[in-house]
């Protein structure tokens, strides 16, 4: 992959994990999440139906695309939260992202909807964030593809991360380069 298409798919950089996550940054990380739908909805505003097709990257998705995907993995992602505090190291359901953003209600459906989903999960997420104690947020799932375990406290930061990153993805699309 060029290193231009890696900047445009990545413009924030990947997660990286801290080697301490302590409360301030968890706290941060929390609000990030919370915020978000308020943040994108911020900055599609002004946009007009035609600008809602274009795209990050060549062959990227649309910003119809990014924010329809936005809603499904955070509904995905608080499910696993969930599944993690009530079952012991669940192995958590993975999707396929790519297929998901090519179906008819996430490719040209309005985004309102998933606007809407985001901010009844978003409210709910981030006062269950809020409200993990230290044990909680020590608790794992398990990733199927990679065996990988990651704890909730990392999972935050993961999803505080995704949403900047797909932000950016629209901030760029807004340029209409692509």
């Amino acid at each position: 992959m060029s290193l231009e298409i890696e900047k445009l798919r990545y413009p924030i950089g990947k997660f990286i994990r801290p080697t301490q996550i302590d409360q301030q940054t968890l706290t941060l990380w929390i609000e990030s999440i919370r915020k978000f739908p308020e943040r994108l909805r911020n900055e599609i505003a002004t946009l007009s139906k035609k600008d809602f097709n274009k795209t990050y990257r060549p062959n990227g998705w649309t910003i119809t695309q990014l924010i329809n995907h936005c809603a499904d993995s955070h509904i995905n992602s608080f499910v696993r939260f969930k599944l993690a505090l009530t079952e012991d190291t669940p192995t958590i359901k993975t999707y396929q992202e790519d297929r998901w953003a090519a179906l008819a209600d996430s490719k040209d459906f309005p985004v309102e909807s998933s606007l809407k989903i985001m901010d009844g999960i978003h409210e709910r997420w981030s006062h269950l964030l809020a409200s993990l104690s230290n044990e909680d947020l020590n608790r794992c799932f398990k990733h199927p593809e990679t065996g990988e375990l990651i704890d909730l406290r990392t999972n935050i930061g993961i999803y505080a991360w995704h949403c900047n990153h797909h932000l950016a993805h629209i901030i760029n699309a807004k340029s209409g380069k692509y």
